[in-house]
Formats: structure tokens, C-alpha cells, sequence
């Protein structure tokens, strides 16, 4: 039993001046970072709901697909939260081939050293804040740790190549998947980790490799557009 469960006449103070909802909210972390989880599926598929099916008529996921990786590989995945709220995600997989087929839209293959990024979306609210950038950045960071990674790779069409090359990407030529009449452009990033990062990747977790990274990231350029 707690100290003040036992000892009911002893009650938390408040500050007079603040709210005890407003309290509450303050305890939820400003900004995070974190692995995805099937229970952010319902979020994650409403973000890229809104930001593909206008543009394109699709999405890269479906939500069963969505729920489908965040179970098998989860620890390919990365949101961003503010104040408990997804605000960007990017879902990820393993793949073992050199470049893309139509099974690396949907199988995971735990012994490849290929992370097929399969999706980045920012919710519409938060656009035009360079949260795409440091976000990719972020990601491609994380994968360094990873011991068995070697590189990235994407698919995306042709007006989104200059974003994935200002994050590193180089494009690959014409990728051999077609969607209805969309074509893509195939491009990787080959991830070169540092040797202290891969060494101590099993004994520090998701959240401490984020805490690692933190002061890099404040130097990227937030005025960046997604």
C-alpha cells in the first residue's frame, strides 16, 4: 500500500496555480521516440490513410499490413510522439534480396541484412515542419545500431526522389514493382554503422539509443519541408 493510501489524511499538494488536468497532460513526455506497436496500428493507418489515398489512391499499408509488421518486426518501426501523440511514424522490414520484388511488400525476412522501408507519413497537422527529415534522420541513425543491417532501401515516386536524396539516398534506377499505373524509383542508403554503436547495440535499448542521438538531432535543420 502506498504512503498515501495508508495514510489517507496526507493528500498530494497542487500548485494553486495549476490545473489538476493540466497536471496530468504535463506528464506525458513533450517529444519521444519509440518502436510502434499493433496498438498504434489504428493511428498509424489514419496518418497514411490521409497523406496517400489523395495523392495516390492507395496506401503503401493496409491496415491488416500495418498490424501485420508491427507484430513481426516492431523493432524496424519508429514513431514520434508529442505529448502522447503519433505525429510521424515510419514502418520498416527485413529483406534478403538486392533489390525489390513483389514479395517485399508484404513478407519480413528476419535473415536479411536489407531494411525495406516500406512507408514515412507525417500527420497533416505537423507538415511544413521538417518533422520528415529528422525523423529518416533518426531512423537511419537507429540502424546503425543494428549489427545485422547493411542498408536501406525505398521505393517512391519520382517527385519524392529529391527528399530521399537529401537524407542520403541514392537512387537505384526503375523499380520492377507496379501498382495499378504508378511506377517508382528504387533507391538505398547504405548504412555504415560505427563499430563502439554496434558493439553496445544489445545492451542498450531503443529509448537509450534515441537519448544518444539527441544532441545530433538538434542541429538538423528544422526549417527542412517534408
Amino acid at each position: 500500500m502506498s504512503l498515501v493510501g495508508a495514510l489517507p489524511f496526507l493528500k498530494p499538494r497542487l500548485s494553486p496555480s495549476v490545473s489538476p488536468g493540466r497536471q496530468r497532460r504535463h506528464t506525458l513526455p513533450a517529444s519521444e521516440f519509440r518502436p510502434l506497436n499493433t496498438q498504434d496500428a489504428i493511428s498509424v493507418f489514419e496518418i497514411e490513410k490521409e497523406a496517400f489515398i489523395s495523392v495516390s489512391g492507395d496506401c503503401p499499408l493496409h491496415l491488416d499490413e500495418v498490424r501485420h509488421f508491427l507484430m513481426l518486426c516492431p523493432e524496424l518501426s519508429m514513431g514520434w510522439f508529442e505529448e502522447g501523440r503519433l505525429v510521424a511514424f515510419i514502418i520498416g522490414s527485413q529483406w534478403d534480396q538486392d533489390r525489390l520484388t513483389l514479395d517485399a511488400l508484404t513478407l519480413h525476412k528476419p535473415k536479411g541484412s536489407t531494411v525495406h522501408i516500406h512507408v514515412l507519413a507525417v500527420h497533416r497537422t505537423f507538415r511544413q515542419q521538417g518533422k520528415g527529415p529528422i525523423l529518416m534522420w533518426r531512423y537511419l541513425q537507429y540502424l546503425r545500431c543494428l549489427p545485422y543491417v547493411r542498408r536501406a532501401v525505398l521505393m517512391c515516386e519520382d517527385f519524392l526522389v529529391p527528399f530521399y536524396q537529401k537524407s542520403g539516398f541514392k537512387v537505384q534506377g526503375r523499380c520492377s514493382i507496379t501498382v495499378a499505373s504508378l511506377t517508382f524509383t528504387e533507391m538505398q542508403y547504405p548504412v555504415r554503422g560505427h563499430a563502439l554503436m554496434r558493439r553496445n547495440s544489445e545492451a542498450i535499448g531503443f529509448s537509450q539509443t534515441a537519448l544518444l542521438l539527441e544532441k545530433q538531432t538538434q542541429r538538423l535543420d528544422v526549417n527542412q519541408t517534408m
